[in-house]
């Protein structure tokens, strides 16, 4: 089964320094069918105005996943971690038993982000953040792991969840294939371009829940880049 949610659909809000879009329930935006995916809780599309964000707040027991698509975001926690995660990077923080942190757009430009939640498969461990850089000819083509619960994903930056997140770049008219095993989901975002998937046309922004479907063929009918989320 592939669902399509068009992005026009999509809950979200205008803060003047924030534009968001939710792809599942959050904050002031309820949609019954819409509180998750899986072990996927949170699905946001935020743009940030420069030289404004998210001031210090608290998580706990949350993997929280960055995906920069556009611009830069500066993070400072109460573990004393800092530091700057560029367009095309990730950044994880497995929140644990508690951290505050800051999110902050200091540079001259607009920033885009997805901002992704999964639930942890075990609560109570200590809190912890890491990033790092995926150059974008290492995305060229072919969907790259950037961040995995799985032993097996070894270049990938660690979470603490069944789970994982992957990245592509496709020029027009390249595919690409990504498998699921029997009882995973998938969510899948571009965060540009336009593509098909397995018959359904996709464009960017619109989010796309997928289950019951073990072999996914991606065909770029622009250039495109796509981020999926894999979970149980």
């Amino acid at each position: 089964m592939i669902e399509l949610r068009p992005y026009r659909e999509l809950g979200g809000a205008q803060h003047g320094w924030l534009d968001t879009r939710h792809h599942f329930s959050f904050a002031d935006y309820y949609h019954p069918q819409r509180m998750g995916w899986g072990q996927l809780r949170v699905w946001n599309d935020d743009t940030i105005a420069a030289h404004s964000g998210f001031p210090p707040h608290p998580h706990r027991d949350m993997e929280i996943i960055t995906y920069v698509r556009k611009g830069a975001i500066t993070h400072q926690d109460n573990l004393g971690n800092s530091g700057r995660t560029a367009a095309g990077n990730v950044q994880v923080m497995s929140a644990g038993t508690g951290i505050a942190h800051s999110e902050m757009n200091t540079e001259n430009e607009t920033s885009q982000i997805f901002q992704i939640w999964i639930m942890p498969n075990e609560k109570g461990l200590p809190p912890k953040w890491g990033t790092k850089p995926f150059p974008k000819g290492e995305l060229s083509g072919d969907f790259v792991t950037l961040a995995s619960g799985f032993a097996i994903d070894t270049e990938a930056l660690p979470i603490r969840a069944d789970a994982r997140l992957v990245a592509a770049t496709l020029k027009t008219g390249q595919s690409t294939r990504y498998s699921l095993a029997k009882g995973r989901k998938a969510y899948l975002v571009p965060a540009s371009g336009q593509i098909e998937i397995n018959g359904v046309l996709v464009t960017a922004g619109d989010g796309v829940a997928i289950h019951d479907e073990p072999l996914l063929h991606v065909i770029a009918q622009q250039d495109s880049e796509i981020v999926l989320v894999e979970v149980a």
